[in-house]
């Protein structure tokens, strides 16, 4: 049987790169390790905490006067009263004409003058006892018309969600009998007409006939109106032929559906829900309002907004439309003044939760956005529920209209999300949702729109907030499964020119992409690869941003054979990272020749600069890219690529940054393993082997490994095994098979299985105990590493094979290697039950297929020779 080598012809691997059956299972994880191709990791980029909360951070791309203000000042006169008067609760419908309402005879076009509320008491308590007395009247008769004549089926019913004023006249004998309603806030200190309208049907149409009686119009607590529009200033009866003179075709309005019309009944109802408004204001809100407009300690107008709150919400009052409400919104704005975060949290939740809009909206989220700026509000935001308020907004809110509103708002939840349990209660609170929804939004506006520029600004808070929500689990799970892969691409397409939105985009990108399940929905969205390339190549001195595009595309090309393929076949994707290589190398090599002329040594020795930081990341991805087949035959024959990962070598020590350094090698391992025209491994191999003499003799395990690693494919050129010999690194790799450790005794006897191949060199294995070494480590690891076990055999079948007997091939470790042999042979002894079920199958796989056969020949020739010798 002829020596054993690390290839063989019909299949040009490395020495252990093991054929394997083509079943597999889960456990070939137990291989990862070892393999001549391996992906390499890294820890995620590092994003250092701000000092202070703000709208955009240090780092930021915007100059200051480019970007809204962080810090502003913030009083009563920051809102506006006037956006706070309550507004009519219906639509009119529009006039056919524009009635004017005669006021005197000599100025029939003088404006229209609002009545005035009596100035007598007892008129107003006079009319209002004969109004109380008019419903009483009034219901009554409708109640007794009720039973007479059923109400007529086409007549339309008004919504009764909002006091009405009526008044009810007679038409023409041609037009139908209309009432005209006017909708108004219950007991607004002017004029209401009321009205008794519940006849027959019969009675109706007397009315149209001309023969109807008087009908009765009354004023509440103010004048009437006659019927050629004057103002009396008494009770007063209309005839009904008075009445059919005036042109009541535009007066007919309608409520916010304007399908139905108000019965007397329903008419009454509403009034008295009214009453029961006016009623809650008067018991409720008015004494708490005086309260607070009298109050000076701040404690106890922080209790007292408390029962506000609780009061509003008892009633239904929030977001409703209601009279007073400008006087409750300026009691509150009065207080913004006074110089306390608690009060003010408590005043913007009030005020948030009342629906305001224009620039009081604005202004309301500044003052959040000002409590939750300073991180020691924290502990009294937890308290309270201003994030369900502010969450409100950004669900609710007219996007373009209130883009500044929006804009604070998100900072202020941006702010929150820094604090770990108002981030739990973000996600519990459904905020991921809200903030894709949001995305969308912000992603349908095209860059020609005038507000595209502004919610640059709403999107970066937006993705700060996302990045931190990305840390939590259920969040991930959220992001997932609401779309946030495509939206975020789109807003990285739109907004590449936009380095801060880029820059958080990323962040969130490259904490979710260390998920495998996210990673490989990243990796199924093509357009990812054409978006990254871009933002390398737009901002590649933006460092933040470069360094976490390249660990994204690190984690894709990892364990992702369509990942590497997809992306090497995007135009320029080498040259890309090869041109970034070129960049930051030279930053880093200026960094060091500053260094040295001013006798300064590395700021941070134990982490790695900004510069190596994307040159560890950046030859993480090349390694990861040549585990596809063509893709790495492809790079090995690259020679820019190889020179930069020797250049790394030969600059950098592995004391100055030893991630790198072994980064380097183990890409440079990766790229040995092919054996293609024009290898530009191979044409450096003799430099590449001088190099790794640094690792040898560094005091970094991990870096004696991958040096040994790659001796273990360059050993297979005849040169690199003079080299071994001539430098006596030979004897390294023996001493390294007392390491302990399975790993390293891999690596080290397969550099000397590739010695043993040459029948000139076997003897060297007597040298160092190398024989004994190698058969302690047979029985020290064998059972557990059938894969080390087959090396090891291989290497003592090449080493013995010109054996005239077994004494003098192995001397006293002979019999020591028949029994241990003969026992590994037993199928029954080298199966390890304790190992899980899959694990051990794996194992037998190994011990059948590869050290077997192996161990077999070599147990015969050893047994053979004993015979003979005896």
């Amino acid at each position: 049987m002829q020596a054993f080598k690390n290839t063989s012809a019909e299949k040009p691997e490395p020495f252990y790169r093991l054929s394997m059956p083509k079943q597999k299972t889960s456990s070939e994880i137990i291989n990862e390790a070892r393999n001549v191709l391996r992906t390499l990791r890294t820890q995620r980029p590092f994003t250092p905490t701000e000092d202070q909360r703000k709208l955009f951070g240090s780092g930021s791309s915007r100059t200051p006067e480019n970007r809204p203000p962080s810090v502003f000042s913030l009083h009563a006169s920051s809102f506006d009263l006037a956006e706070s008067r309550p507004v009519s609760g219906i639509r009119l419908s529009p006039l056919d004409h524009k009635p004017k309402l005669i006021t005197s005879a000599k100025d029939e076009d003088s404006s229209i003058s609002l009545p005035k509320p009596p100035v007598d008491p007892e008129e107003v308590r006079r009319v209002s006892n004969a109004r109380a007395d008019l419903f009483r009247r009034t219901s009554q008769e409708n109640s007794l018309l009720g039973k007479i004549f059923p109400s007529d089926q086409n007549e339309e019913k008004m919504n009764s969600e909002e006091p009405v004023m009526v008044n009810n006249l007679c038409r023409s004998n041609e037009n139908p009998l209309a009432e005209q309603r006017v909708h108004k806030p219950f007991n607004s200190g002017k004029s209401q007409l009321i009205y008794n309208e519940h006849i027959s049907k019969s009675k109706r149409e007397d009315i149209l006939k001309g023969t109807a009686g008087n009908f009765l119009f009354q004023l509440r607590g103010e004048r009437n109106v006659s019927s050629d529009g004057r103002f009396a200033d008494k009770e007063q009866h209309f005839p009904c032929d008075q009445m059919k003179k005036l042109d009541m075709s535009s007066s007919h309005t309608r409520n916010m559906s304007g399908k139905r019309r108000l019965t007397g009944l329903e008419e009454e109802t509403r009034v008295n829900e009214s009453e029961e408004e006016e009623n809650f204001w008067q018991i409720k809100i008015l004494p708490i309002l005086r309260e607070m407009e009298n109050e000076e300690n701040i404690e106890n107008l922080c209790l007292a907004c408390t029962k506000l709150h609780q009061a509003l919400h008892e009633g239904n009052m929030f977001g409703k439309r209601f009279k007073r409400k400008s006087v409750l919104l300026k009691t509150l704005y009065k207080l913004v003044d006074i110089d306390s975060d608690p009060l003010c949290l408590k005043l913007a939740k009030i005020i948030l939760s009342m629906k305001v809009n224009g620039k009081n909206l604005l202004s309301v989220c500044k003052l959040a956005f000002k409590i939750c700026r300073n991180e020691k509000n924290d502990y009294i935001i937890q308290n309270d529920r201003l994030l369900d308020c502010l969450l409100e907004v950004l669900r609710t809110e007219d996007l373009q209209k209130n883009n500044e509103a929006l804009l604070y708002c998100m900072g202020a939840v941006k702010f929150m999300s820094g604090n770990a349990v108002l981030l739990n209660e973000m996600v519990n609170k459904q905020a991921v949702e809200t903030l894709l929804q949001l995305m969308k939004q912000i992603n349908n506006i095209k860059e020609n729109d005038t507000y595209f520029s502004n919610l640059g600004h709403l999107l970066v808070q937006m993705t700060a907030t996302l990045r931190n929500l990305a840390d939590l689990p259920e969040a991930r799970c959220q992001l997932v499964s609401n779309g946030a892969i495509p939206e975020l691409c789109v807003a990285l397409q739109q907004r590449v020119n936009d380095a801060d939105v880029c820059t958080y985009i990323a962040r969130i990108l490259s904490k979710l992409s260390s998920y495998d399940d996210f990673c490989a929905a990243l990796a199924d969205c093509s357009r990812c690869y054409v978006l990254f390339l871009a933002l390398l190549n737009k901002h590649h001195k933006k460092q933040d941003l470069v360094v976490r595009i390249v660990f994204i595309l690190g984690n894709l090309t990892a364990n992702n054979n369509q990942a590497r393929e997809q992306f090497f076949k995007e135009k320029g994707s080498v040259n890309t990272l090869i041109s970034l290589f070129q960049t930051y190398h030279q930053i880093d090599l200026n960094a060091e020749k500053r260094n040295c002329e001013k006798g300064e040594e590395k700021k941070n020795p134990k982490y790695p600069s900004e510069a190596e930081d994307v040159l560890m990341k950046l030859i993480r991805v090349l390694a990861n890219l040549s585990n596809h087949p063509s893709v790495g035959a492809a790079l090995a024959a690259a020679h820019p690529v190889a020179e930069l990962l020797i250049t790394v070598l030969e600059y950098k020590s592995i004391d100055d940054c030893e991630e790198l350094v072994i980064n380097a090698a183990a890409a440079i391992n990766n790229l040995s393993y092919y054996k293609v025209r024009s290898s530009a491994i191979e044409d450096k191999k003799l430099h590449i082997a001088e190099m790794l003499l640094k690792l040898l003799m560094s005091n970094s395990m991990d870096g004696v490994v991958e040096a040994v690693r790659v001796f273990g494919n360059l050993s297979q050129y005849h040169e690199i095994c003079d080299f071994i010999i001539q430098k006596k690194i030979y004897k390294f790799m023996i001493a390294l098979l007392d390491a302990k450790n399975q790993d390293v005794c891999y690596s080290a006897c397969g550099v000397l299985l590739n010695l043993t191949v040459d029948k000139n060199r076997r003897a060297l294995l007597k040298e160092e105990g190398g024989i004994g070494k190698l058969i302690d480590c047979l029985q020290d690891f064998g059972p557990a590493d059938w894969q080390l076990a087959c090396l090891i055999c291989k290497t003592l079948w090449n080493y013995s094979e010109n054996i005239t007997s077994t004494a003098s091939c192995f001397g006293e470790d002979a019999d020591t290697l028949l029994v241990l042999l003969t026992s590994l042979l037993d199928e029954e002894l080298s199966v390890d039950y304790s190992l899980d079920r899959d694990i051990r199958d794996y194992h037998k796989i190994y011990w059948e297929t590869e050290f077997k056969p192996v161990a077999e020949k070599l147990l015969d020739r050893i047994q053979s020779h004993c015979s003979s010798q005896l």
